[in-house]
């Protein structure tokens, strides 16, 4: 089984200002982003995403850090001085991987930190997870399974109409299966989605927490879904019943 990414994409409109020098990269990232919806304005230049930033042009930012004249940091600080509360969301795409580094970044105002080779989906997740924390992104208004329901602008999950009590980890972990029905999540894309650069986050987590959300929801094969443990592998979210069911679907009042 592969897993293909998160298949409910961002609003079309969400603007991407990418900072990167390697060019062959910033091709290949460029077009995971657009076919992920995203309109995509690469730079090589700080100084030029910068500016276009500052008028206005983005609503994230992904940043390297080692570039020719101004670096990553130092863009992200110009941004910070100049647009204040209004500054998008920063992600730092680097080879940078020392602890020193993704603190400095973090503490300098950045909202998430990749290490290069990048990852497809776990760049497009992270991407979303910020855009969605800062309010630019809204995924689809409600999700539909069987007795579930799930209104991902509000993080409220409903069974057979009461509100279903969930932690934060719970309540992301939930939207992430529900947007990937009969797709494998593996545990390590979900330690890197849900807990970020954490290095104390072991495996053993995912499954409390997946244990917890199968009681929590009743995601048992006589409610009609499973949650499924793939060997050694991760989880996946699929269908116990009905073979003629479709994927997850809008509510009829939504669906229009």
């Amino acid at each position: 089984m592969t897993y293909f990414g998160p298949t409910v994409p961002p609003n079309s409109a969400l603007r991407i200002a990418y900072l990167e020098d390697d060019l062959l990269l910033a091709q290949e990232v460029s077009i995971w982003l657009r076919e992920a919806g995203y309109d995509v304005q690469h730079y090589a230049d700080g100084h030029e995403l910068a500016r276009a930033v500052e008028r206005g042009g983005a609503d994230a930012c992904l940043l390297d850090w080692m570039l020719p004249g101004l670096s990553g940091p130092d863009v992200l600080c110009r941004l910070r001085l100049q647009l204040g509360g209004n500054l998008p969301p920063v992600i730092f795409l680097t080879g940078r991987n020392t602890e020193a580094d993704v603190v400095q970044a973090l503490e300098s105002g950045a909202d998430d930190y990749l290490v290069k080779p990048l990852s497809r989906p776990v760049l497009l997740a992270r991407l979303q997870a910020v855009l969605r924390r800062s309010g630019a992104a809204q995924p689809s208004a409600r999700l539909r399974l069987g007795e579930i329901e799930a209104d991902c602008a509000r993080r409220q999950i409903f069974v057979q109409g009461v509100r279903v009590d969930l932690t934060d980890r719970e309540t992301d972990l939930a939207l992430h299966f529900f947007q990937n029905v009969n797709r494998l999540l593996t545990r390590d894309f979900l330690i890197q989605t849900l807990w970020g650069l954490r290095p104390e986050v072991e495996t053993r987590t995912v499954d409390v927490h997946v244990s917890a959300l199968r009681r929590k929801l009743g995601l048992q094969p006589e409610a009609g879904w499973r949650l499924v443990s793939v060997y050694g592998r991760g989880y996946r979210l699929e269908r116990s019943r009905g073979p003629d069911d479709g994927p997850p679907t809008l509510p009829p009042e939504l669906d229009d």
